[in-house]
């Protein structure tokens, strides 16, 4: 295609205001489970997990050209640097370089990425929490980052084996402090040693990309970028990426259109939750018996449900996302979805860590007791709790220099346990430590229970379905920095599935099945609200903080 034609097509799509979308084709209704075909790999996408994991990559840059005042004028600038790529020669066997064009004015990432709805190329969405509590060291990025929006790959990093840190290394490499919004966005399995089910094959045990083509929203302007990578150890040449990227910009350019009229609203025809009411009590009578023996150490075991949603017509999973956005406080929004498959989205308020350089920071919940008949026994308890020394141990990071728990711990009461809650800060030994801390971090008590590994066993053999990346970390790496949430709150939607929803809840001594059942009803309502005419739901405090 020629550079001029890529120009004015680029142009045309960014003079047009965001648009909704509707699928023109019902979804399947008569299947009661998902079949996806087998997932592949498009030559669009290089998998960065099959070369040497340690070998330095050759050129790491970000070029950033001046400040367009419309995102028409963006997109002319950014096409004419694309062609200028094309016509040089590269300098190195390897590389990735980022192009970007800031923009004066503001514009919604998510907006931008629900006019690519009809593309199939790979996505993702990732707008992060408010970060008032977080310390940026790194003052050279002037203005907050809301959110990012990416379409196509311009390297992806999966495999069905567990993530390690080979794999952690096999994606830093692609990044550098020097080029900051570089990044790779993805999930990981709750349980990377589960099978994965055929609704989830295509992200793997772990899916990770850098995206070809990146919208950025800031406070008060905008930024849309271009990306390559290639490397001719994994048989991506610099020729190709450029070829690849040619063939994503004419996807974002030509299938842009504007559609009159609403989407039409999902309606559930048939919806099937595993487990079943029965099913669950019965699960959670078997959890409670396990806590309940004398000799147990199992304190608490999180079980979840999985609800099957068949609809009308295909659900929009970037407008079930930016409905959600209406309920969400202090929450992220994510959307991660690899070629041929559903998209994983979610609204969760559950920060797993941040880091900084050497600087970390997360969340705890550690130590579980009942709540107390009396008052005075509930402050007993409490009081007890907060004298713990071995609970007081789960606030330590054993990867740390040091830990510092600001502000000193409380407790969080519910309405049948209470935990130790506090934001934990630490200075990394390393900046390699980033992989320790994201495996002795996930699973939170919050999503599996305590003992972790305990829980984790009689969830395997409990549920009888596959988590995916429900409940498991979701976010994203650069070269300084990193940020992860715990993907709960969420669902897989599209591809012909309709929608499946997840949600868990904390089986502890004491708790009743049928009004757990009742939460997972409430945790679910965000979505199945969306299929019918009610109004978003207020949020709800469910934890009180003393």
């Amino acid at each position: 295609m020629a550079a001029g034609t890529t120009r004015q097509c680029i142009g045309r799509f960014m003079d047009i205001e965001p648009m909704k979308f509707s699928f023109s084709s019902p979804t399947a209704i008569a299947r009661q489970s998902v079949h996806l075909p087998n997932h592949r790999y498009s030559s669009l996408s290089m998998n960065g997990c099959g070369g040497d994991p340690r070998a330095p990559l050759g050129l790491i840059e970000t070029r950033t050209l001046g400040a367009a005042p419309t995102p028409a004028v963006a997109a002319d600038r950014l096409n004419s640097a694309l062609y200028d790529l094309k016509t040089a020669s590269p300098t190195s066997d390897s590389g990735i370089i980022r192009i970007e064009v800031p923009i004066v004015q503001q514009i919604e990432a998510l907006e931008w990425l629900s006019c690519q709805n009809h593309t199939l190329l790979p996505r993702c969405y990732f707008s992060g929490r408010d970060s008032n509590d977080i310390d940026h060291n790194d003052t050279s990025q002037k203005q907050k980052l809301v959110s990012v929006a990416g379409l196509g790959s311009a390297v992806s990093f999966r495999h069905l084996r567990p993530f390690s840190l080979d794999d952690w290394h096999s994606i830093k490499r692609f990044l550098s402090k020097n080029s900051p919004l570089i990044r790779a966005y993805g999930a990981m399995r709750f349980d990377a040693r589960s099978d994965i089910a055929p609704e989830w094959e295509g992200f793997g045990s772990f899916y990770f990309m850098v995206p070809q083509v990146e919208f950025n929203e800031f406070e008060g302007s905008s930024m849309i970028a271009a990306t390559i990578a290639w490397d001719n150890r994994l048989s991506r040449t610099y020729e190709e990426a450029i070829a690849a990227l040619e063939a994503t910009m004419w996807q974002v350019s030509s299938l842009v259109q504007r559609i009159n009229g609403t989407s039409h609203r999902a309606v559930v025809l048939h919806q099937a939750h595993v487990p079943s009411k029965a099913s669950w009590d019965s699960a959670v009578k078997q959890a409670l018996d396990i806590i309940t023996t004398k000799n147990s150490s199992l304190v608490k075991v999180v079980l979840a449900r999985s609800s099957r949603v068949l609809t009308t017509v295909e659900i929009d999973p970037l407008e079930w996302l930016t409905s959600l956005q209406v309920e969400g406080v202090n929450a992220y929004q994510f959307c991660l979805q690899p070629p041929e498959s559903p998209a994983f989205i979610g609204n969760t308020p559950e920060r797993l860590f941040y880091r900084n350089r050497l600087s970390v920071c997360s969340e705890a919940l550690a130590g579980t007791r009942a709540r107390g008949g009396t008052e005075s026994l509930d402050l007993q308890i409490g009081q007890d709790l907060l004298s713990s020394a071995k609970d007081h141990h789960e606030f330590s990071v054993d990867v740390c220099s040091s830990t510092v728990v600001k502000p000193s711990k409380v407790l969080r009461k519910l309405p049948r346990v209470q935990h130790l809650y506090a934001k934990l800060t630490g200075t990394l030994q390393k900046e390699d430590d980033e992989f320790k801390i994201l495996s002795s971090l996930h699973p939170t008590p919050a999503v599996c229970g305590l003992p972790a590994e305990e829980a984790r066993v009689l969830i395997s053999k409990t549920e009888m379905f596959d988590r995916g990346m429900y409940a498991g970390p979701v976010g994203w790496f650069s070269g300084a920095e990193s940020e992860f949430a715990v993907g709960i709150r969420s669902a897989l939607v599209g591809k012909d599935s309709g929608a499946i929803l997840y949600a868990g809840t904390g089986i502890v001594e004491g708790s009743d099945s049928s009004l757990e059942w009742k939460e997972l009803e409430l945790k679910t309502s965000q979505f199945t609200k969306l299929m019918k005419h009610e109004a978003p739901l207020v949020p709800m405090r469910e934890i009180v903080e003393l």
